[in-house]
């Protein structure tokens, strides 16, 4: 397992892969001492710097979440979601077969490992408002932001 840390606009920002593949992307209060820069990690940073400074809509890195089947159903389905475009969680509900599992989509949104690559932040209510987020509202916005997801900022 290798353990390194990134500065983003959002807060620090912890790295861990396994054997080339990114199993966690998590917020984090503050840098432990182990901060590995392998090349794979070094891609990841270098992603992450291009989606914070607007240039990268999609992102090229092998993820491995761990969780349920219904989880990285949801967390497939969630990396469907176009970058400046928000889903309701009925919605993304619906597209795993089951619509009346909105809850469970919440539930699953917060569970997510890897935030950014897998966008849990652009799932929505769907009144409109921002819902849930693991790491508050106030993060949840600023990632919207930097998608530049208008239609969704000029409802709140």
């Amino acid at each position: 397992m290798e353990k390194s840390y990134y500065k983003s606009p959002i807060g620090i920002l912890e790295i861990i892969c396994e054997n080339g593949v990114l199993v966690s992307l998590k917020l984090v209060d503050y840098i432990e001492k182990s901060n590995v820069e392998t090349d794979f990690i070094k891609d990841v940073k270098f992603q992450l710097d291009e989606y914070f400074s607007g240039k990268r809509k999609v992102f090229n890195i092998k993820i491995n979440p761990s969780g349920t089947d219904f989880q990285k159903l949801v967390w497939k389905e969630l990396q469907k979601i176009p970058y400046g475009k928000t889903k309701s969680y009925s919605k993304v509900a619906a597209s795993c077969n089951n619509k009346n599992a909105q809850r469970a989509v919440g539930s699953a949104c917060n569970k997510n490992p890897i935030m950014i690559i897998i966008p849990c932040h652009r799932v929505i209510s769907k009144n409109g408002n921002l819902g849930g987020f693991a790491y508050g509202n106030k993060i949840k916005l600023k990632l919207l932001k930097i998608e530049n997801c208008f239609e969704t900022i000029q409802k709140i």
